[in-house]
């Protein structure tokens, strides 16, 4: 069965094993708010060229466990390398959206590189976006705690109203379809109203700088010119010059969700970045 038990605390957690069990191993690490499914132009592709994708669906998200505690970065960690310990998965290529950028450098830096051969930042939050002392062009964490608190009141409005925003459909080249947007916003809804607030205030302190450096690996760090929720300059473009071993591609006219909107590009980028490793 597609569970196993979460090393922090039991939880169960719900995975995805698609593809041929020989093939190259890249395991899916989802954004806030969404399971496995937001990686569909990529997992079913890859899968069907001969490649294993496996994706987690975080506690609280999918069809895992909802839960109340383990929402801190060091426990999400844990859950994934839980996950490539549970199906001894080796040679893996990591693949991380937004927030889930975050778990993937957690997990090196908190476990071991040994099983991990790549890893690929897909429009990361990290190093984070938040003002600090060692970051002083970050947002202001009020502004962070602000918007935190409107999501609280209403998160059917908070995903309705920002996705075109977030798919950066008024720029060229960006069509999806309504029905498609729809989907992905009832699919935010499925995570658990705790997960949803949970991830919120992780992102108001996230701050992984000092854990870039240490990642020496190759990174390939993808990201849209126009993504608002974790913009270009503060993040993507940042995490790679931090990185001691990073290739940058920036998607033009791409916002956050450049997964769905530049599903080809981003499937064909991950297909060169393994075949360089093979």
């Amino acid at each position: 069965m597609p569970y196993f038990e979460s090393p922090v605390d039991a939880a169960r957690l719900h995975f995805v094993d698609y593809g041929p069990a020989g093939g190259p191993v890249v395991v899916f690490v989802n954004s806030s708010y969404f399971g496995t499914e937001m990686w569909e132009y990529q997992m079913l592709p890859l899968a069907e060229e001969g490649y294993r994708c496996v994706g987690l669906d975080r506690r609280g998200h999918g069809r895992s466990d909802d839960v109340w505690g383990g929402f801190g970065l060091d426990s999400l960690a844990d859950d994934l390398d839980g996950l490539l310990r549970h199906l001894d998965l080796r040679d893996v290529t990591l693949v991380g959206h937004s927030l889930g950028t975050a778990e993937v450098v957690r997990c090196l830096t908190r476990h071991s590189v040994e099983r991990v051969a790549g890893v690929v930042l897909v429009a990361g939050m990290v190093p984070g976006i938040v003002r600090s002392a060692d970051h002083p062009g970050g947002v202001d964490p009020d502004l962070i705690r602000a918007g935190n608190e409107t999501f609280r009141r209403d998160r059917a409005a908070f995903f309705a109203d920002g996705a075109r925003a977030f798919f950066a459909l008024d720029l060229p080249g960006n069509e999806l379809s309504a029905a498609y947007v729809r989907s992905m916003v009832d699919r935010c809804l499925g995570a658990t109203a705790r997960a949803c607030a949970a991830l919120g205030d992780l992102v108001a302190t996230l701050d992984v700088a000092p854990e870039l450096p240490k990642l020496d690996l190759p990174v390939l760090v993808v990201h849209g010119t126009h993504d608002t929720s974790a913009p270009l300059e503060l993040t993507g473009r940042r995490a790679a010059e931090l990185l001691p071993d990073s290739t940058l591609k920036v998607y033009e006219n791409a916002g956050h969700g450049l997964f769905a909107t530049h599903a080809g590009q981003l499937t064909a980028d991950l297909r060169e970045f393994i075949a360089a490793r093979a």
